[in-house]
């Protein structure tokens, strides 16, 4: 069977993780994924590498995860020769996807302005923290700072007074994810109308855009939601309550999933007319709230999901990595997947979430030493050995 992207072939700029978690999506989905390296390698390859807990042969759990199905290309493109190797890729690729910082491409030559020269039909695919122009576009950004500025953070955690973070790093991974989404759409222009362009993902535009439907809210309102933990903004019961061993989440939506929890719960004071529907439930929030919580702890998360369950009342433990890791849907759909390593081992890691019907085959190689396919892509662009001999000489590949 094929991937859906076998035939596209990416050169891949990008370091530590908006950028490579990008490409590793278009990777897994069968692109061909050049990484072109410094002579140094990728920041990446050194973070955690000596940690013994949270490396295997050298290779930190960040580079590992990220960089499978990819190749490594080694070219100093601050030199002249590297500059003009990198172009012959240039002209025989798809996609170019950095997340250097804003105008780190320009003053390396390798914006799309001079690669739409070397091939009129390359994407070209930048992830920055805050886009290509505007008042504050050259600030540097990490996961933390547009979590920060996007207004995420204002809304987690339990109360104003200790703004808290998402744990998942939505900041850089919302970056990749909708860096995705734009080279997908320009690949589908371009076979349309046989351009290429710059697709500019910003990742602060991202975490605006996740903000979606409470943004919303706000310009309707013109009152900034506060922090209501693990509660929500609209709905009654959705909350994670404390059990005799963990937590158990109740997601109560619709009316009729209310209808089916007082059923089951046989408690009177949830059987007021007024808690039938959603205004009603969200007026007594509170009073609702403590009911369940008094209740709740009397039992293991485990019994009340499988009664919440054959009610099918939306409900779910808050698991740990451990159990998320092993719960039994997880492992049928693929979703933890073994990683070779050049030792022959292997390390697992999370797989691919797009499942496509036809050509969806899901296969990984190991990430690449560093340099470890310079020569097989240059031969294949007609280099000779003598000319690789000589730009290594050069220093401008490795």
């Amino acid at each position: 069977m094929t991937k859906p992207l076998e035939g596209v072939r990416i050169i891949d700029l990008t370091h530590m993780l908006s950028g490579p978690y990008a490409g590793m999506l278009l990777a897994d989905l069968g692109a061909e994924s050049i990484k072109v390296e410094p002579l140094k390698g990728e920041g990446t390859r050194s973070l955690l590498a000596k940690d013994p807990r949270n490396s295997y042969n050298g290779h930190g759990a960040y580079f590992i995860t990220l960089n499978r199905n990819k190749k490594s290309v080694c070219i100093d493109l601050k030199s002249e020769a590297g500059l003009q190797t990198f172009y012959d890729l240039v002209k025989d690729a798809d996609v170019v996807l950095d997340n250097f910082s804003a105008g780190v491409p320009t003053k390396l030559k390798i914006d799309h302005e001079h690669l739409s020269k070397v091939n009129p039909r390359i994407i070209t695919c930048s992830v920055t923290g805050f886009g290509q122009a505007g008042p504050n576009f050259k600030r540097p950004a990490f996961d933390q700072v547009v979590q920060g500025i996007g207004g995420g953070m204002s809304i987690t955690g339990h109360d104003a007074e200790h703004p808290a973070r998402a744990g998942i790093p939505i900041g850089d991974l919302g970056g990749g994810m909708f860096a995705v989404m734009g080279v997908l759409a320009a690949l589908h222009s371009r076979a349309v109308n046989g351009y290429g362009q710059h697709v500019d993902i910003s990742m602060l535009d991202c975490q605006i855009s996740m903000l979606n439907y409470m943004a919303t809210m706000y310009f309707l309102s013109g009152d900034n939601p506060s922090p209501i933990g693990n509660g929500h903004f609209v709905h009654v019961p959705y909350d994670a309550f404390r059990t005799s061993n963990g937590f158990v989440i109740i997601a109560v939506i619709f009316d009729s999933f209310w209808d089916n929890l007082v059923e089951l719960l046989g408690i009177d004071e949830l059987r007021d007319p007024a808690y039938k529907t959603q205004p009603g439930r969200f007026a007594d929030k509170h009073k609702i709230n403590g009911i369940l919580t008094d209740l709740l702890k009397t039992n293991t998360t485990e019994h009340w999901v499988e009664l919440l369950s054959s009610a099918r009342i939306p409900c779910a433990p808050v698991n740990k990595f451990s159990d998320a890791l092993s719960d039994p849907q997880v492992l049928f759909r693929n979703m933890v997947v073994d990683i070779p390593q050049f030792d022959g081992g292997s390390v697992k890691a999370p797989g691919n979430p797009i499942k496509l019907s036809v050509d969806s085959s899901d296969s990984y190689t190991a990430p690449p030493l560093l340099g470890q396919h310079t020569e097989d892509v240059l031969k294949s662009l007609g280099y000779s050995d003598e000319r690789i001999a000589e730009l290594k000489g050069m220093q401008a590949i490795g």
